[in-house]
């Protein structure tokens, strides 16, 4: 058992520490702005299409499910907050997420693994250039910064194509549907799925450039550097949001 918790608990403890040292030069006021200009285009505008096709398939097969049963039972005027509750507190975040993970984690990680196997990383500590503050820092804040806005926008998308396709299945009026959804997503629910894209975007981007920046070996490493931080990076979001999910609403009750 030992064998297996001690690498689990030093790569926790690496990611933590490269984190804090980010932080700690973002802190400091040493942020380069082109190169975290630079990461924010590659983060937020290059996987905007990605993120708005997730999330609005997400929205739509959420809407057809409700709006069958719920028309059977005559709660049409349900369809809109299921739809909306759903993405809000759970889908949103989680699916913009796994998309930054699956195309931008990869990147980062397989971009760090290369300079790591060629040993350009190597050059800049000898260099005197600290990795964290050139390679992992910019990508991290890019990330933070852009994760919430992405988070924001697949909602809004995935609520008006639940309404778009609750429309065309049982023609449940529009203002119907935003009505409910007026009524029942409240602000706290905004501010838990903000919560939730901050934590995401640390974990996502963490471990990808993390498992980049300690990638030694041949071309066949970065491969599976690209692999593990798809993989590590999708169970930390899954696992996280559990928890997350557990203190934001699972002892908060309220009558609507």
């Amino acid at each position: 058992m030992r064998e297996l918790l001690d690498p689990m608990f030093d790569s926790v403890g690496t990611v933590t520490l490269n984190v804090l040292k980010a932080l700690n030069y973002v802190a400091k006021g040493r942020v380069n702005t082109n190169q975290l200009v630079e990461q924010m285009a590659v983060v937020g505008a290059d996987s905007m299409p990605l993120v708005l096709m997730v999330s609005m398939i997400s929205g739509s097969v959420l809407a057809l499910h409700a709006s069958e049963k719920f028309a059977m039972t005559g709660a049409n005027e349900y369809v809109g907050a299921l739809v909306a509750l759903s993405m809000v507190r759970e889908m949103g975040p989680i699916m913009t997420a796994l998309a930054i993970g699956a195309r931008v984690g990869t990147a980062f990680s397989a971009e760090l693994a290369n300079m790591a196997i060629t040993n350009q990383i190597d050059a800049m500590k000898m260099m005197h250039v600290s990795p964290i503050r050139y390679l992992f820092m910019p990508r991290l804040l890019a990330t933070l910064l852009v994760m919430p806005m992405l988070t924001i926008l697949s909602e809004f998308t995935g609520v008006v194509g639940g309404m778009v396709v609750s429309w065309w299945t049982v023609k449940i009026h529009p203002h119907l549907y935003l009505s409910s959804v007026w009524h029942f997503v409240k602000w706290y629910d905004i501010q838990s799925s903000l919560l939730k894209s901050l934590v995401f975007a640390v974990l996502v981007s963490a471990i990808a450039l993390t498992i980049g920046l300690q990638t030694r070996g041949g071309s066949r490493q970065v491969g599976l550097a690209t692999t593990y931080a798809t993989v590590w990076a999708a169970i930390t979001v899954l696992v996280s949001d559990f928890f997350l999910t557990w203190m934001l609403f699972g002892t908060r009750f309220e009558v609507y």
